[in-house]
């Protein structure tokens, strides 16, 4: 049987035979397009990664990498106050009876250790999604209360979510009333929460 053109290279047992295989095997030194065709497959793959990595870069001084959100809140309350309060609000929009054309339901309290952390999810009414919640809750020397919020997207190739990781944390705290209380500060930005600036927790 013929073969097609092509350089040689050794068996196992030796012996000589042909082969068309060419670029970047083991003999890729002896392939005939050695010097055109391996040299811009290489350089094709660099330029893709670089442009991958440097859009990444670039995305990422706006936005988290991953759908998500970071909030920072000031309370001048105790913990036990501001803890009570989420955690009530989130069991109260339990289940789907609340939703209403709206996002304020479906919440679901995965743990609770009083004054320390709570944890949660919310899943979207339409689509249903699941986006997992924390709250820290750490206790001043002044008696105020400081509470780190995240919400992020179990969806692994979520990267934009019309601040839906915002919404799901702002609306417990507009909901359970803690944004009344004294001296109530909120600290977040593009940058740890993604598409904060167009945010409409509205429909959110």
């Amino acid at each position: 049987m013929s073969s097609s053109p092509g350089y040689k290279s050794l068996n196992h047992d030796g012996r000589s035979s042909s082969t068309n295989t060419c670029c970047c095997s083991k003999s890729w030194r002896k392939c005939p397009c050695y010097g055109k065709a391996c040299i811009v497959i290489a350089a094709i793959i660099c330029v893709f990664v670089a442009v991958v990595f440097s859009a990444a870069g670039v995305y990422s001084v706006f936005y988290p990498i991953h759908a998500s959100c970071k909030i920072n809140w000031s309370f001048n309350a105790s913990c036990d106050v501001v803890q009570t309060k989420i955690v009530q609000q989130i069991n109260d929009w339990k289940g789907a009876d609340m939703c209403n054309g709206t996002q304020r339901c479906l919440y679901l309290l995965k743990g609770n250790k009083a004054g320390v952390k709570t944890t949660a999810t919310h899943e979207t009414p339409k689509k249903h999604y699941i986006d997992d919640l924390t709250f820290d809750f750490s206790s001043a020397s002044d008696g105020s209360c400081q509470v780190k919020g995240y919400s992020t997207s179990e969806t692994w190739y979520a990267v934009l979510d019309y601040g839906t990781n915002y919404c799901n944390l702002n609306n417990l705290i507009t909901g359970s009333g803690v944004d009344k209380l004294p001296a109530y500060t909120e600290t977040t930005s593009d940058s740890v929460c993604t598409q904060y600036s167009i945010r409409n927790c509205d429909v959110y």
